[in-house]
């Protein structure tokens, strides 16, 4: 019995004594540790090119596809994605994930990916896995809720978000803005007054939460208050004509039409060719009965011969008498 215990002691020694050299076999060695925080460090210095080929030689150079390591597929991905190419990035994460199926990070970044893209089925498809394995995760949630509302299915995707803002109420206001963007496309005004207003006062300066507030008020029938809000999101963001031209056409349905002309003249000043500037300028111009300056309009707009609704709009009007 001595010797037999002996024995094994012996061989546990040999054992633990033998792992630093033959870590390969059992883990990732040392040497392969650190060429992988080389990769890391020279991906978080911005030299995405020089972290592919690293990444790249530190994933492909074992055979055993076992070994290649999820968290670096994943750095590889996000370097291809840093320099646009997401096909490329694409195809690192399909390959990852063909033996890495239940990774999160990985089904994250791949689903993140698809929808950026546009390919929002199979973004559905990979956060649906994710929310499987892990029914709280906050991305996967979020990240979902915006499939829906690309979707146009905004009833669906407030599902996510109100399971996101119960675990999460302190959510970036860019997440309660997205939400207040649900209730009023379905024309639920006070709900989508109230979450915009909750996004607006974190972020006062964002042009696009004072636009969706502006939105809410004029659904609520209070357009004074619509008008200051859009007129605060002009003044964040001058360079924004959508913003302008919205404000002409709103001032034209408040019958505030000196004012709805000023801020049309303004418009056409930086933007000769502003279509929906020269549509509100027909608009003002037949209010005041100046027709014939108001058909020299339309004739603009069908001059510059763009596929839109103001281009088409103005076709019919112009076959009127």
């Amino acid at each position: 019995m001595f010797y037999k215990t002996k024995l094994f002691y012996f061989t546990i020694t040999l054992l633990c004594c033998a792992l630093p050299v033959q870590a390969g076999l059992f883990g990732i060695s040392s040497k392969d540790r650190q060429e992988f925080v080389q990769a890391r460090e020279t991906f978080d210095s911005g030299d995405y090119q020089q972290a592919i080929i690293d990444l790249s030689r530190y994933i492909y150079k074992t055979r055993n596809i076992k070994r290649r390591e999820a968290r670096a597929y994943r750095l590889l991905g996000l370097a291809y994605e840093q320099l646009g190419y997401p096909e490329k990035a694409l195809e690192v994460y399909q390959e990852a994930l063909e033996f890495h199926h239940k990774n999160i990070p990985l089904l994250l970044a791949a689903a993140a990916l698809y929808q950026r893209t546009g390919l929002t089925d199979r973004s559905i498809e990979l956060y649906n896995q994710v929310l499987q394995l892990e029914p709280d995760n906050l991305e996967a949630l979020s990240g979902q809720a915006e499939n829906y509302i690309e979707m146009g299915f905004y009833s669906k995707a407030r599902q996510y978000y109100d399971v996101f803002f119960q675990l999460n109420p302190q959510a970036p206001p860019v997440n309660r803005a997205r939400y207040a963007f649900t209730f009023l496309r379905q024309r639920d005004y006070p709900n989508a007054f109230i979450n915009i207003t909750m996004a607006k006062l974190e972020n006062p300066k964002d042009p696009n939460y004072w636009l969706l507030s502006a939105s809410a008020y004029k659904g609520l029938g209070l357009m004074q208050d619509a008008l200051a809000d859009l007129e605060a999101a002009s003044i964040l963001a001058p360079q924004r004509e959508d913003i302008q031209a919205l404000g002409a056409m709103w001032l034209y349905q408040a019958k505030q039409y000196k004012r709805s002309m000023q801020r049309t003249q303004q418009l056409l000043k930086k933007n000769p060719d502003n279509e929906l500037a020269l549509f509100m300028n027909y608009l003002n111009l037949r209010k005041q009965g100046l027709t014939s300056q108001a058909r020299e309009q339309l004739e603009k707009i069908d001059e510059l011969d763009r596929e839109s609704l103001a281009h088409r709009i103005a076709q019919k009007l112009l076959q009127q008498p």
